[in-house]
């Protein structure tokens, strides 16, 4: 007999597909990789914060299915809170981050290692207090402990203040209406055959989809789902049988853009505006200082003066020119030891960023950001960044304006898709090719348990990666100009 669990509820919520699968065809869904790890990793150490705020509870181990099910009868009876609690009922199982003894009932925390409640949140729960109180457990009041993102560490971690916790029982009972018909449905759903479900904004309505290269592909290459900021529009264009950019009709409403990338699919050539490209040209003034960040963040902050999931910068690559087809100089940082490595990155960038000239970054949002927070937590710093802040150049304005357009960008303005298209260069050799896996390697090797032969070889493959960013953003400047 199928057993419906929280997480596999919410899947089947989200798309019967995806629930089919998942009993039916699981090894259509893909391996656990390092990105979803690490944040299983992450919410394994709120948790064990969370429990840290109820000193007298009972641990209950997570690893035998049936020891724990045993255990939790046992313990229901001592009046302590109880951590992992599970309970079957029938094919339905749930099993409680915190069940909290409220006099002859009990109050249920789901500790969460976001910022804030969202839907999702009132479902899993819902769903955790059906099967509780049809085992005989009576739920007083349902309550979300999650992360406080206005939390600065100073010294040792407090855990009350690290948590909000938020009553959300009155939610709960709201969104609870109709659960046992939702349950049947689900369960009937993975006793039937394969649903024909198509692609709908529900998607990614919980989760990302792990289903989407399944689901996806029968698409065209250049599909309606690449229409730069399509939406609406491109959930309607895709309802109407129309799957191709370039099969969108001519009276159908695209802005500007839009209209550039119909043409492009159309065409299978670039779009170029040269009058726009030499304007932000116009705009930069030598030496060139191209400018690369790697950053990492963490719910718990490390340091002192951090917050949870607060952008702590690691890593820099720096290419200088100084005339236009100059010699390039390049500067790399990349930071050593365990210790908050701020100070140290503002010392090197003050070093190596000349008193004059364009800091050219691409997406300039990003690092202006890195920067004011830097400029709030160091405030002697904070003159010299006020002056960088006005150096600054974004590389990705003729992009995000399609001054420069190819359809094998498919809608997108990164760098990693305008490279290849521009310059014919691209990041699949890279052992380390995106600045997720750069910051989750970079959080292995410095607060893992690394080898020192993998802390060499990670720290050279960030070495590399960063410095293709700054190279890239080289490359890219080169050919605007030939343009």
């Amino acid at each position: 007999m199928a057993l419906l669990t929280k997480s596999k509820y919410l899947l089947g919520l989200q798309c019967p597909k995806l629930i089919w699968t998942k009993f039916n065809d699981p090894d259509l869904f893909p391996e656990i990789d390092k990105q979803v790890q690490h944040r299983f990793d992450e919410g394994t150490k709120v948790g064990q914060f969370a429990k840290s705020l109820f000193p007298n509870g009972i641990d209950i181990p997570e690893d035998d299915f049936l020891e724990n099910l045993k255990l939790t009868k046992e313990h229901l009876n001592k009046n302590k809170t109880l951590f992992e609690a599970s309970f079957k009922v029938n094919n339905l199982y749930s099993r409680a981050d915190i069940l909290k003894p409220a006099g002859k009932k009990w109050d249920l925390i789901e500790v969460k290692s976001s910022t804030k409640l969202k839907e999702v949140n009132l479902h899993d729960i819902s769903f955790q207090r059906y099967v509780y109180e049809k085992a005989g457990i009576k739920i007083r009041k349902c309550f979300l402990m999650h992360i406080n993102n206005q939390y600065i560490r100073k010294g040792k971690i407090s855990p009350r203040k690290l948590f909000n916790i938020q009553d959300i029982t009155k939610e709960v009972d709201e969104i609870s209406k109709g659960i046992e018909d939702r349950i049947k449905s689900i369960l009937k759903i993975i006793s039937e055959e394969k649903p024909n479900t198509k692609i709908s904004k529900d998607c990614k309505k919980f989760y990302e989809c792990g289903l989407k290269g399944n689901c996806h592909s029968f698409l065209p290459e250049h599909h309606v789902f690449h229409l730069y900021r399509g939406g609406k529009k491109s959930f309607e264009l895709f309802e109407n049988d129309i799957l191709e950019l370039k099969e969108i009709p001519e009276n159908f409403k695209l802005n500007v853009n839009q209209s550039i990338q119909r043409e492009c699919a159309k065409t299978h050539k670039a779009h170029i505006n040269k009058e726009g490209i030499k304007e932000f040209l116009e705009t930069l003034e030598y030496p060139i200082y191209f400018l690369d960040f790697e950053t990492y963040q963490t719910a718990i902050p490390l340091y002192n003066g951090s917050k949870p999931y607060q952008q702590i910068p690691f890593q820099y690559s720096l290419h200088i020119q100084e005339k236009k087809n100059g010699k390039l100089k390049h500067i790399s940082y990349l930071a050593k030891g365990k210790k908050d490595p701020r100070v140290s990155f503002l010392k090197s960038l003050q070093r190596n960023l000349g008193e004059k000239g364009t800091v050219l970054v691409y997406n300039q949002a990003f690092e202006k950001m890195i920067f004011r927070q830097l400029g709030d937590k160091f405030p002697e710093y904070k003159d010299w960044i006020s002056s960088i802040d006005e150096r600054i150049k974004d590389l990705l304005v003729p992009f995000r304006k399609f001054y420069y357009y190819h359809p094998n960008q498919k809608g997108s303005a990164s760098i990693k898709k305008v490279l290849p298209c521009l310059v014919g260069k691209d990041y699949t050799e890279m052992e380390i090719a995106d600045g997720i896996m750069a910051s989750l390697e970079y959080l292995y090797i410095t607060h893992g348990n690394a080898s020192d032969e993998e802390v060499k070889r990670v720290r050279k493959a960030l070495e590399e990666y960063c410095a293709l960013d700054t190279e890239a953003e080289v490359m890219i400047l080169e050919e605007l100009g030939k343009i």
